[in-house]
């Protein structure tokens, strides 16, 4: 699993490979650095994220809290059909903004 931040506005964060369980543990400290931005226009990049488990939804769900605490505007971009089907099934197709 690899984040790639691009400074800019929005500020971007790719999401390459599978956020799994081992993977979430990994890139936790890559989604604290994310809330460095949570008062900017922050996107999730998914085009290459190949899967999400309950591990990978909690470091989402707490980006997404930051980001509402700082005032910021989080989406979520080019999600697979499997991966949407995840969030349609755990109800975080409602909580998140999804381009």
């Amino acid at each position: 699993m690899k984040i790639m931040i691009e400074n800019g506005n929005p500020v971007v964060a790719r999401l390459q490979g599978r956020l799994d369980t081992a993977a979430a543990v990994e890139v936790a400290p890559d989604f604290q650095k994310l809330n460095d931005y949570a008062k900017d226009h922050l996107v999730l990049e998914c085009r290459d994220l190949e899967y999400i488990s309950s591990s990978g939804l909690r470091l989402l769900l707490a980006l997404r809290k930051q980001v509402a605490t700082d005032g910021g505007k989080l989406q979520i971009r080019n999600i697979s059909n499997d991966i949407r089907q995840v969030f349609m099934m755990t109800g975080f197709i409602s909580l998140f903004e999804i381009v």
